[in-house]
This record gives C-alpha cells, sequence and structure tokens, in this order.
C-alpha cells in the first residue's frame, strides 16, 4: 500500500472529476451499445453463423419470449415473496406456541391454574 503523500494515492472517498465522470458515462455508454448489438443485432451476434435469415429470426424471437416470460415469472415471485415470508412466520410463530403450550400442560399443569383468583382449595377469596 502506498503512503498516503503520494501523488497517486487516491482515497475512495475522494471526488470523480467531470472528465472522469464523463469518460465512464461514455464507457458505460459503449458497453451497453456492444451488449445490445451483441444480442440483438443478426450481423454481430453468433446467430450470424445460421445461414438462413428466417431461422435466425425465429431463433431470435423465441429466445426473447423466453427471456420475457422467465423475467416476468421472477418478478412475480419477488412481489409476492415478502407476503410469502410473512405467512410462513405466522403459521411456524403459532406452531412454536401451540407446542410450548402444550408442552407446559404436560410438564407442569398448575402452570395454568395460577392467575384464576381462587385459592389452593378452589375458593373465591
Amino acid at each position: 500500500m502506498k503512503p498516503k503523500a503520494s501523488p497517486e494515492y487516491r482515497s475512495n472517498s475522494a471526488p470523480i472529476s467531470p472528465e472522469g465522470a464523463t469518460l465512464m458515462i461514455a464507457s458505460t455508454r459503449n458497453y451497453v451499445a456492444y451488449a445490445w448489438n451483441f444480442l440483438f443485432n443478426h450481423e454481430v451476434s453468433p446467430l450470424r453463423n445460421i445461414p438462413d435469415v428466417g431461422i435466425r429470426h425465429y431463433v431470435l424471437q423465441v429466445l426473447g419470449f423466453m427471456w420475457a416470460v422467465s423475467s416476468s415469472i421472477a418478478i412475480g415471485s419477488y412481489t409476492f415473496l415478502a407476503a410469502s415470508v410473512i405467512g410462513h412466520t405466522v403459521l411456524i410463530g403459532a406452531a412454536a406456541i401451540t407446542v410450548a403450550t402444550l408442552t407446559a400442560a404436560a410438564n407442569s399443569p398448575k402452570l395454568f391454574i395460577r392467575g384464576s383468583s381462587r385459592r389452593n382449595d378452589g375458593e373465591h377469596e
């Protein structure tokens, strides 16, 4: 690790210059454009090796449909994940309380008699 006095040292919290931000945005834009062309341009993607343009288009459509369906299923399951987690937590909690109650009733039934406003002989006070 270089000492802090070194001119090459740059902490993670140092601000990015406007030129650096412009370069970062430009490189991100170039990456997105390259990825888009690689996937959707039939003259650039590996689908270019399929000689028939119609089959090439069909394969691209099938892949697009597959990704649309799988993405919508994933997003739908993520949406209902919180409700599912809460519901399962409530069910598991109810089961745990039931087991604890039944275990306490079996091991020490007098636990349930205390606080009923009766004396030990069963009469009111």
